[in-house]
């Protein structure tokens, strides 16, 4: 397991917790690959039945860390954000894990915190929890295909109003638009996370897996062929543009990019 990854079992629940606190647990390679191997374990332990992702410290995640993350991707293909396992945390590059995942999200989830809670079965988000999906303003976009699932599961103009105007949102929004399924109060998100995975697991194992297949084919096969045709294709040149590289730049100089469309 990865420094940057937290791996505990409570009974059949598997607590997998990114502990990057200190860069607001910005994703970086090593996280990637640290919850790859995590829902490694998920998968292959007979006695682990449910996982939940969550984020240590005030914060779920920042989003990727692009000074690391962006130029791997420009050399490698999205199919970095896979790790090197078989399975990774956003389901589109490689297959999902083949068992249920609850997501507790608090404070700042930016950028793949949405693709995350899109690829994840359950979210629970905190009162405070602050969304936003922030490439199109860096002049790229979503890595792991939210531009993908997003219509399909939020409906055509929810998910273009966030895609698009890389506007802020809360929890009572994500709430309304069905990006979460539950809020708490501060500070509670993952104990309830964790209590709804503890009643998953009570379950028959094989109906909910099997449930969770069969429900996942007919609502993502779609999602998951476009991402894998054509998100595959676009990637490499939007990440490779001159607006893509002003996007980062105005991001570290905190001012306002200026697009050219090339």
């Amino acid at each position: 397991m990865t420094t940057s990854v937290t791996v505990e079992q409570d009974g059949p629940v598997l607590l997998i917790g990114v502990d990057r606190a200190a860069k607001r647990n910005a994703w970086n390679l090593d996280v990637i690959r640290g919850v790859g191997q995590a829902y490694e374990r998920l998968a292959d332990d007979d006695g682990v039945h449910v996982g939940v992702l969550f984020g240590h410290g005030d914060h779920f995640s920042a989003g990727l860390d692009l000074a690391e993350v962006s130029p791997a991707v420009a050399e490698r293909g999205p199919q970095v954000l896979s790790g090197e396992g078989r399975f990774d945390a956003f389901g589109m590059w490689r297959p999902p894990v083949p068992k249920p995942i609850v997501l507790a999200v608090q404070g700042v989830a930016f950028t793949l915190s949405i693709e995350l809670a899109l690829a994840s079965d359950i979210v629970v988000a905190a009162d405070d929890v602050r969304f936003r999906q922030l490439e199109i303003g860096r002049g790229i976009l979503p890595f792991g295909g939210a531009t993908v699932r997003a219509p399909m599961q939020l409906g055509w103009g929810n998910a273009m109003r966030f895609l698009l105007t890389g506007e802020e949102f809360g929890a009572a929004e994500a709430h309304r638009i069905g990006l979460v399924q539950e809020v708490v109060p501060a500070g509670q998100q993952l104990a309830r996370a964790t209590e709804i995975a503890q009643l998953i697991a009570k379950q028959a194992p094989l109906g909910v897996q099997g449930t969770l297949a069969n429900s996942r084919l007919a609502q993502r096969a779609v999602a998951d062929a476009a991402a894998a045709q054509h998100l595959r294709e676009i990637l490499p040149s939007v990440l490779g543009s001159e607006d893509a590289a002003e996007g980062v730049l105005s991001f570290t100089e905190r001012r306002e990019a200026k697009f050219t469309g090339r």
